[in-house]
């Protein structure tokens, strides 16, 4: 059994021995041009070797894997910029502020008249429906399912426009029921008197524009490359004492790295592939920093595996600041996506930035840095993840084999990326990533790369001799330190990450607000893995990077911004792209019933509540959500020494705890108008808050459950009718 695939170096063969056979297939070579292929025996390269040999030594040597390499790298982008961007679909439009003109009776057809209207996928023959707007906080009066006639400029005139206004054009619409309208649904039709709103979904639907737009671009998860990194999966699982859903990808790839060992390092990790540009680019160009060979860090990633490992059994979650695929995730989230942001979107649009990002970038950069010191030292002394398929290499049943036809020319061991090779150019079995590259620079095709068991040909081991021997006392003593060393390492990081930490039996104080699914708090903390793949794929960034709030402890996990948006009531992508089940993946059925704090409103600055004026701002964000979960209560004047009071008092809003889900709509809205637009609150009159009895943190089972189990044993807490002021339109009384 042999696996090479690596491109053989151009030498002429020795007098008597036969050609060797060409490596492509025939039915590869015969349509390709003479011109591309090289010439054995005249040792002339063609063209396609050229090429190579322009893009670097070990794409001649190995131009296969580094093909793969760089497949890989532009998927992992790919998936990270294209399908993890939020902002594909744009929501149906809905166009509010219609007047009904006339009413036929007889067929049910109605005329509107609009002063603004942005026309978008409105157009004769559409499919709408039409509804009655209804007062604040109160659903829309569905009024059927209609088809365009005809959309014309208005023959009435507009009304006067103000100073300095955009002039409108009025805009009449002609619509058709769909079918024959009952008597009620007429009568229902004549006593509206508008405003109607026109949307081309039903007010009845709940949105699912975001949840469908992320599901036709998820076919390949976008989570991909963390479920095969396996210390993500592993640590996971150590830390929060569960099974991981993601063990089974972690457990595949560890099967497939038997018969290409380390084959995640050599082929597939888009980090692996980034050190190496920036060697190309910088570490390579800068050598004063260069360390020797052989160091203390030789068998660094190791002790950091089991440092990794004890914290986790300790319940703290290290590898999300270690482990490949999270480093270089972070880092993209960090430096390129707030670019793509703002380039696209515009950069107010931008999260601000807090020291707990500049502590990641800082991570990243350092990663790339190693390189200074030799090429790939990251992955080949440092990386933990890498060490996990070193130890798996002990289960290989593939390995790089050399035969007695070697000349000891050296040129394996200058080529090899991965320190694989010892000096008597045999090979280092837990460090070889089967990458073959240094058989494309053998110049006696001594480099095979076959079956663990095969011994045809074989060259003597130490020849010439490598210095190194089996473990002795110092190698014991070395190792049993560092181990040591290790165990002490990730024993008191994790007491003090856990000490300094999230305090959570500290009840009073306050917790962040998780994404909606997020698992109970503790358990969160030891399943976020801190990749940052939900901030990339949450709409209008929701969803941000928590601080130094809870220490290390909760570092990069994700919190609802609610004063930046709210969350989305049509997606549910956060849970769909976490690759470790800190965040459950939760059809929007259970997602709309998932709480993740509550509404609190705050008497003392809301502007009714104070008695300073109107406003029913979160009242309409809310109710334009679906949640109604916000109503109007009257409330009399105070005796404050706010300005003229209205005698019959203001209505000011009430959050219904048993319907609010803690999306952060409202706070929002109050944050950008009355904060940040007019300059009058300081903070948000509306604080969406999380902990006991304000949130639903399930391991497992529904939502929509446990929502129906509470309203059976809690009945819905209704304004008293008294409450209401006399004044208010018949449908809210």
């Amino acid at each position: 059994m042999r696996l090479d695939h690596f491109l053989p170096a151009l030498t002429k063969p020795k007098p008597g021995t036969p050609p060797r056979p060409p490596r492509l297939p025939s039915w590869i070579r015969n349509p390709l041009p003479a011109a591309w292929l090289s010439n054995p025996a005249t040792r002339k390269p063609g063209r396609f070797r050229v090429w190579l040999k322009k893009l670097g030594p070990t794409w001649v040597s190995s131009p296969l894997r580094r093909a793969i390499q760089t497949i890989c790298f532009i998927a992992f982008v790919f998936l990270f910029f294209y399908c993890c961007w939020p902002y594909h679909t744009p929501p149906p439009p809905v166009w509010r502020g219609w007047i009904p003109i006339d009413i036929n009776a007889a067929n049910g057809i109605v005329q509107l008249h609009s002063e603004n209207l942005l026309l978008g996928r409105l157009h004769d023959g559409a499919r709408v429906h039409l509804s009655d707007e209804s007062a604040a906080g109160q659903p829309a009066v569905y009024l059927g399912i209609f088809t365009v006639r005809r959309i014309s400029p208005a023959t009435t005139p507009a009304p006067p426009q103000r100073a300095n206004s955009q002039p409108n054009r009025p805009i009449e619409l002609t619509l058709a029921p769909e079918k024959r309208l009952t008597s009620d649904a007429l009568e229902k039709l004549s006593l509206s008197t508008g405003p109607w709103t026109v949307s081309l979904r039903s007010p009845a639907e709940w949105p699912s524009d975001y949840a469908d737009s992320f599901a036709s671009r998820d076919k390949v998860p976008v989570e991909s490359f963390l479920l095969i990194d396996p210390l993500v999966s592993i640590s996971t699982a150590i830390a929060s004492k569960s099974w991981v859903w993601s063990l089974a990808s972690a457990a595949l790839i560890l099967g497939l790295s038997v018969f290409v060992p380390r084959g995640f390092c050599g082929y597939l990790c888009p980090l692996g592939t980034l050190i190496d540009l920036f060697d190309w680019a910088l570490g390579n160009r800068i050598k004063k920093f260069r360390v020797a060979e052989n160091g203390w860090w030789v068998h660094l990633k190791y002790f950091l595996l089991l440092a990794v490992l004890v914290a986790g059994l300790c319940g703290v979650l290290l590898s999300g600041f270690v482990s490949a695929i999270p480093i270089i995730t972070r880092g993209f989230l960090f430096i390129i996506a707030p670019l793509q942001l703002g380039f696209s979107r515009g950069w107010h649009q931008v999260p601000p930035i807090h020291p707990g990002q500049v502590f990641s970038i800082l991570l990243f950069a350092a990663v790339l840095a190693l390189g200074f010191l030799r090429p790939r030292f990251w992955c080949k002394y440092v990386c933990p993840s890498g060490a996990v398929f070193s130890l798996g290499n002990l289960f290989r049943v593939t390995e790089r084999k050399v035969e007695d036809s070697c000349i000891h020319c050296n040129k394996c061991v200058q080529i090899c990326p991965f320190d694989a090779i010892k000096p008597d150019f045999t090979t280092r079995v837990s460090d070889c990533t089967l990458c073959q590259t240094c058989g494309g620079v053998c110049p006696t095709h001594s480099i095979k790369f076959v079956e663990r068991t095969n011994r045809f040909s074989l060259k003597l081991e130490n020849d010439p001799p490598t210095g190194e021997t089996p473990i002795g006392r110092r190698g014991f003593l070395s190792a049993a330190l560092g181990s040591c060393a290790a165990l002490a390492g990730g024993i008191s990081s994790a007491l003090a990450i856990k000490t300094w930490g999230a305090g959570l039996s500290d009840k009073n104080k306050q917790q962040p607000v998780r994404p909606p699914g997020s698992v109970p708090e503790k358990e969160f903390l030891e399943m976020c893995i801190r990749c940052g793949e939900c901030f990339k794929v949450c709409p209008n960034s929701v969803l941000q990077p928590l601080g130094f709030q809870q220490g290390f402890e909760g570092l990069w996990t994700p919190q609802v911004a609610a004063d930046w948006a709210g969350c989305e009531p049509s997606c549910n992508a956060c849970g769909q792209a976490c690759p470790t089940g800190a965040i459950r993946a939760l059809p929007l059925e259970e997602k709309k019933a998932a709480r993740m704090g509550l509404a609190v409103v705050n008497q003392k600055t809301c502007l009714p509540w104070a008695g300073q004026e109107a406003c029913q701002l979160c009242v309409d964000e809310c109710a334009a959500a679906g949640y109604h979960a916000i109503e109007f209560i009257r409330v009399h004047p105070g005796n404050d020494n706010s300005a003229a009071q209205k005698p019959e008092g203001y209505l000011a809003p009430q959050v219904q705890p048993d319907k609010c889900v803690g999306c952060g709509l409202c706070q929002s809205r109050c944050f950008s108008i009355n904060a940040k637009t007019k300059n009058l609150l300081k903070s948000s009159a509306i604080i969406i808050e999380a902990g006991e009895g304000k949130e639903d943190r399930l391991m497992k089972g529904s939502y929509v459950s446990l929502q129906q189990n509470r309203a059976r044993e809690q009945p819905s807490q209704k304004i008293d009718a008294s409450e209401r002021p006399a004044y208010l339109p018949e449908f809210l009384k």
